[in-house]
């Protein structure tokens, strides 16, 4: 909401994050109408004072309607109410353009929030362009028409020191990149979601395992490999699920034809608990410090520490209980997981919001 209620609307995906244990949740601008000035993000605004359960900060958009275009949104007039910018779902295709955004946001003190994508290298792809796309005749995404433009993005940081936040990384290339921007004492943080840690190509079956299609795609081996270690060494910062809800119609039309995107936010800590921390991979404080802490502080979110006159932004979990990830329960309008039937260990069972209960071992406070 605005625009696609029949998808998710602000109650349903905001009960899913508590029930998730989020307590704040931050919603890209792909609206109709899209947040480019503040009448209309206004309207998203509104929808959130009247039915959000957790608190829920949106992006807004970097171009007008969000179409990656030429002329910038109203930033200036959004800045109070937003926690970034970003075109998520669509790449910022020119050059100038990104410049001009990032110049205009460093000025306003907010963070860029790309999903780096090349148009021109898209070439009708819906999968990653490798072994399973040739052998049965699916057009592919290429890893280049990610990295190319995570490249002219930090190079652009070099221009406007402005901080710029990659949704999503996917690819060893773009990992790389990162961290030499790292390296070089440049502004740039990343994120990662729980579905290319743990899968990859290999795991589409058949042309219909649209719950294994999302953008970016579900790239190679040796993609997921270094996106793990990069969570480990710290290059990436932040876990995300790129939360993505689509009705089971749009997810029904096979992998070429079906709508791009999972959703994740509540299975993302025990699908995490399990395969990361159960695993010896990472520890349960990086786990901690992945989904909570290193999200307040580069977003400048705020909360999340224990201490008397702080907002109590907590959630208690019961790291052994055991379960199945069912879609059935889930609360979000979105039943699309690549984790569907997984057995995991872990279980929110409490989710304060500002002293407030909004969830408690598995009823949802209103």
């Amino acid at each position: 909401e605005p625009g696609f209620s029949y998808k998710e609307t602000i109650a349903t995906g905001s009960s899913a994050a508590a029930r998730g244990g989020y307590t704040t949740v931050c919603t890209m601008p792909n609206l109709n109408p899209a947040p480019d000035t503040a009448e209309h993000l206004g309207v998203q605004l509104e929808m959130i004072r009247q039915g959000a359960v957790v608190k829920v900060v949106p992006y807004g958009t970097i171009t007008m309607r969000q179409n990656g275009g030429g002329e910038l949104s109203d930033m200036a007039a959004m800045r109070d109410e937003v926690v970034g910018f970003s075109d998520d779902g669509r790449g910022v295709q020119e050059d100038a353009v990104m410049e001009a955004a990032m110049r205009e946001a460093a000025r306003l003190g907010k963070p860029i929030v790309a999903h780096c994508e090349v148009n021109s290298l898209l070439h009708g792809g819906y999968i990653h362009d490798g072994e399973y796309a040739r052998l049965h005749g699916h057009r592919g995404i290429c890893s280049e028409s990610e990295w190319k433009q995570v490249e002219r993005d930090i190079e652009l940081v070099r221009l406007t020191n402005c901080p710029l936040h990659i949704c999503h990384i996917s690819t060893k290339k773009g990992l790389d990149l990162v961290r030499a921007a790292k390296a070089d004492g440049l502004p740039v943080t990343c994120e990662v979601t729980p579905h290319h840690l743990f899968l990859n190509e290999e795991d589409i079956t058949d042309a219909y395992d649209t719950n294994l299609k999302m953008n970016p795609p579900l790239r190679s081996r040796a993609d997921r490999e270094a996106l793990v270690a990069g969570l480990q060494d710290g290059t990436i910062e932040v876990i995300a699920t790129d939360h993505a809800p689509h009705t089971a119609a749009e997810k029904a039309r096979g992998l070429a034809g079906s709508a791009m995107g999972v959703v994740g936010l509540e299975c993302a800590f025990a699908v995490l608990n399990t395969a990361l921390v159960g695993r010896g991979i990472i520890s349960f404080a990086r786990l901690v410090e992945a989904m909570a802490v290193a999200p307040r502080r580069i977003f400048s979110l705020g909360g999340g520490t224990i201490a008397a006159g702080e907002p109590a932004d907590l959630t208690a979990v019961d790291t052994e209980r055991a379960g199945t990830v069912d879609p059935d329960r889930f609360l979000s309008m979105g039943r699309s997981t690549p984790f569907a039937g997984m057995a995991v260990r872990g279980e929110v069972m409490l989710t304060l919001v500002g002293g407030r209960e909004a969830y408690r071992n598995g009823d949802l406070k209103r």
